[in-house]
């Protein structure tokens, strides 16, 4: 591990009972003075650019979570903007974003501009930041086996209310709030537990516009104990749009994601 890689990260303790861990990849916008010399866009356009692609106030959605829940639970923060690495795509040629130029390193703005030169070598910032992280997470993961006996990661993101240009299968509904599931990870108590923690807020949708969830890949597929849901929450629910602050709706989202997490059995 580099030594700068401990900071781009943090797990936050909860409770030794405790089998939730509450992921908070894309959050962020910081990105180190090294790897910002590496992007083209001015500091105009990238801060434009960290509006649309940072899905702001989720730290503290997590947060108000964990402080309201019965049992708190574990959260693993990304304090770097995806912008530095994404750590939730696949490393290599299985990332289906790689056709609009957003694999784990992204070469590609949300509206299909140049962030970084072609060419780029992604190996070093992979190297730096992505393979730390998924160490760090798949541990934060095991611990709560070891623990527990399972673990559940619940993935919390947010995403824009209109579709952007980079969005592969952006054209279905975009309820308030979209559940995306694995089959393998995803088992029906759990979805039915987050459909009734987020149904006072409005429809809640399955899979679109995003879908899927995140997993370790040392567990993923392979591990029944490890379930997962990524809780995908539009943004004119809870702040101003693309990059402004958040309003009231942030906490009743909180308040819905606490009561999810004390529906997960322990």
């Amino acid at each position: 591990m580099s030594p700068a890689a401990p900071s781009s990260f943090e797990l936050l303790p909860g409770a030794d009972s405790s089998p939730v861990l509450l992921h908070v990849p894309h959050s962020a916008r910081d990105i180190p003075a090294d790897v910002r010399a590496g992007i083209v866009l001015d500091d105009e356009a990238l801060e434009r650019e960290l509006d649309h692609i940072t899905d702001a106030h989720t730290r503290r959605i997590a947060a108000e979570a964990a402080a309201l829940s019965a049992v708190t639970p574990w959260r693993f923060v990304n304090r770097l903007s995806r912008l530095v690495v994404d750590p939730e795509r696949f490393p290599d040629e299985r990332e289906e974003m790689l056709a609009v130029g957003m694999g784990a390193v992204y070469e590609r703005t949300t509206h299909g501009a140049v962030l970084r030169p072609a060419g780029s070598d992604p190996q070093p910032l992979l190297e730096r930041w992505f393979r730390p992280y998924a160490r760090a997470m798949t541990e934060a993961v095991a611990g709560r086996l070891a623990a527990t006996g399972r673990a559940v990661i619940i993935d919390v993101h947010s995403y824009p209310t209109a579709r952007l240009p980079y969005e592969l299968h952006g054209g279905g509904p975009r309820p308030p709030v979209c559940l995306g599931t694995d089959p393998r990870h995803t088992p029906p108590g759990l979805l039915a537990a987050a459909r009734e923690a987020f149904a006072p807020l409005g429809a809640t949708g399955l899979d679109s516009p995003f879908a899927g969830t995140y997993v370790p890949l040392e567990f993923h597929g392979t591990e029944p104990r490890v379930s997962a849901l990524m809780v995908e929450i539009r943004r004119d629910t809870y702040m101003s749009e693309p990059g402004g602050p958040a309003g009231p709706g942030l906490h009743r989202l909180a308040t819905a994601l606490a009561d999810l997490v004390d529906a997960v059995p322990r």
